[in-house]
């Protein structure tokens, strides 16, 4: 990069302290989902508190503002508004604005009272009991309430549309909605097709014995031929999966194990690595770093990563003909009489099912239809805390044909609203959208993908991303990206496509 004016060189170390900061805080909560043993969490939510004060005082701080406007108001650097350093500076302004409009209390007492909420989920969970979690959901969703009140502009909508912002930039509640609700349409005409089919693929190939341990050496394996690197990052075992990129060389993958139904913890950990790849591949390190430019664009693009891994590779008949011969190693004689071709059909299976994160491909969306609703019923002021069970029960009755037994398969299956993160799971669905369009463009560009798959060479798939996805950073927003690569707006046909094109051989 040329030699940049000083006013951007400290405009730049002022954001590489302020991310130092960010990624201890990252640790505190990796290590709180992982390894924090149960009496340490009043600390930790002290702890979580006074990092998030030190963080949201660095990036709001009048000097950032100071050096943010004396860049801006060099043409030298804002003079060709598509260069790298001049999105860089709109990034930051956009981070700038929105974090300034925070109170720094608001954001520590965020940070502690999630931390605590977390705490009581899991036990809440454990004791499918949400009376127990109701008063601190209450007290969370009055708090992002807040947060929310102080980030709206006027150009959001409504209120919930303040808390998506934050996690895909620019899109609004009733656009998702005009999106999700033909596309739940499709879905559900093609699941009642399925299962109105007289063939229907066989399971029994999922539910063999299949040790732990054996499973998470698999995982590795699966996980170092994607191209994951363990020399910068590990796999851990919690509760509900997750993936944090908290640091230049540190990326920090989790999974979990299920004595049967092995297939979980493959796909879970082939999805936090899909995530984990985006996050070796940003630009951490050099010019770029503790910047907007070695930052994921969105949660919309991150999903569409791990849900390519996950699904477009690893649900694939191809990445099959590669895994099942190493799968029979580890398991043992219990998959001596299964074939590529039935693990194939048996993971395509199309079923409602209770618990989102264990569901196909076909039914997927619809999981995320009803938190998406429920939740911006709730930022609305339309659903009482009180309510959620009731309304999350009959909204997987009318979506899934499913009755629910219990609080923990039911409410309590996510951890995402005990700390707050609305607008979240919306950016689910985008993921898979954005992925599938995306398949159909990189496969037109490697015509032998499908080759490549089926002899478990993943790497020119991997340097596909890395070049036109993941070294951009935040240059460019979610659907002017997914513009420039496929040339055509983000649209549900590709995903319809793919799965319909999949799925019907299987069943008839």
């Amino acid at each position: 990069m040329a030699q940049q004016p000083a006013a951007y060189d400290q405009l730049v170390q002022h954001l590489r302290q302020a991310a130092l900061f960010e990624s201890v805080g990252s640790l505190l909560s990796w290590d709180q989902e992982t390894y924090m043993p149960p009496a340490a969490a009043e600390h930790r939510a002290e702890q979580a508190a006074a990092i998030s004060t030190l963080t949201h005082e660095r990036m709001t701080a009048p000097k950032l503002g100071e050096l943010l406007a004396a860049c801006e108001r060099d043409s030298a650097l804002t003079g060709d508004a598509a260069s790298p350093v001049a999105r860089n500076l709109r990034e930051i302004r956009r981070d700038y604005d929105r974090d300034t409009k925070l109170p720094t209390e608001l954001v520590a007492e965020l940070a502690k009272v999630g931390s605590q909420s977390q705490e009581v989920w899991k036990e809440a969970r454990a004791k499918s009991d949400f009376a127990m979690f109701r008063p601190w959901l209450e007290r969370m969703m009055a708090l992002t309430r807040r947060k929310a009140e102080c980030l709206r502009t006027s150009s959001h909508g409504e209120l919930y549309d303040a808390l998506l912002d934050t996690y895909e930039p620019g899109a609004s509640a009733a656009e998702i909605d005009a999106v999700f609700t033909p596309l739940a349409e499709r879905l559900s005409a093609l699941v009642s097709e399925l299962g109105k089919a007289g063939r229907h693929p066989a399971a029994a190939v999922l539910n063999v014995p299949f040790d732990h341990d054996r499973q998470h050496a698999m995982a590795q394996l699966v996980l170092r031929t994607m191209g994951f690197d363990f020399e910068s990052g590990r796999l851990d075992v919690t509760t509900h999966p997750f993936c944090s990129g908290m640091a230049p060389g540190d990326t920090r993958l989790t999974t979990r194990y299920k004595d049967q139904t092995w297939t979980n913890s493959l796909y879970s950990s082939m999805h936090e690595g899909g995530h984990g790849l985006y996050e070796q591949g940003l630009p951490k390190l050099g010019p770029a770093a503790g910047t907007p430019l070695s930052q994921a664009i969105s949660l919309g693009i991150h999903e569409s990563q791990s849900r390519m891994w996950e699904n477009f590779v690893g649900r694939s008949r191809e990445f099959w003909s590669w895994l099942m011969p190493h799968a029979k190693t580890f398991a043992g004689s219990s998959l001596e009489a299964f074939t590529a071709d039935d693990a194939f059909k048996a993971v395509n299976q199309a079923k409602p099912s209770l618990i989102r994160v264990d569901a196909d491909e076909a039914t997927y969306n619809l999981h995320v239809l009803i938190r998406f609703r429920l939740e911006r019923a709730i930022i609305k002021g339309d659903l009482p805390i009180k309510d959620i069970p009731g309304e999350w029960n009959a909204a997987y009755k009318k979506y899934l044909g499913v009755d629910v037994p219990s609080d923990k398969v039911g409410c309590l299956q996510d951890v995402h609203w005990s700390f707050g993160l609305i607008g979240y799971f919306p950016t689910y669905t985008l993921g898979n959208l954005y992925a599938a369009q995306l398949w159909e463009t990189i496969n037109t560009q490697i015509p032998n993908l499908p080759s490549l798959i089926s002899r478990g060479e993943f790497g020119e798939l991997k340097t596909w991303l890395n070049t036109n996805i993941h070294t951009h950073g935040r240059r460019y927003l979610a659907g002017e990206l997914c513009q420039k690569l496929t040339g055509k707006p983000l649209s549900a046909e590709p995903l319809i496509r793919y799965l319909e094109g999949k799925l019907r051989p299987i069943y008839r």
